[in-house]
């Protein structure tokens, strides 16, 4: 549990400094974090950091691609994390 508390904190702070990034290059017309990254990041657990981060400092939320995409990746983490929690309990 440890190490996963580590993982989610660290790719949390990833998905943050994308999102920031981000919303900075596209006000200064800079080099842009591909959309695929961010969905990516977002899914493998830095969904929550990254959307909150997104409606923080409203960057991309008139794309339906992240908010609808990344609230699925929450919801499908969620269920995951309880289906393991049911099936350890079981086994």
């Amino acid at each position: 549990m440890q190490y996963l508390s580590l993982y989610l904190g660290v790719v949390s702070v990833i998905a943050i400094i994308l999102t920031l990034h981000d919303k900075h290059a596209a006000k200064k017309r800079n080099w842009r974090v591909k959309e695929r990254t961010l969905l990516i990041v977002s899914a493998l657990g830095g969904s929550v950091a990254m959307l909150l981060t997104m409606l923080a400092v409203r960057h991309k939320t008139k794309h339906a691609k992240f908010m609808v995409g990344i609230p699925v990746f929450i919801a499908l983490q969620i269920a995951a994390v309880l289906a393991v929690l049911h099936w350890r309990d079981v086994l």
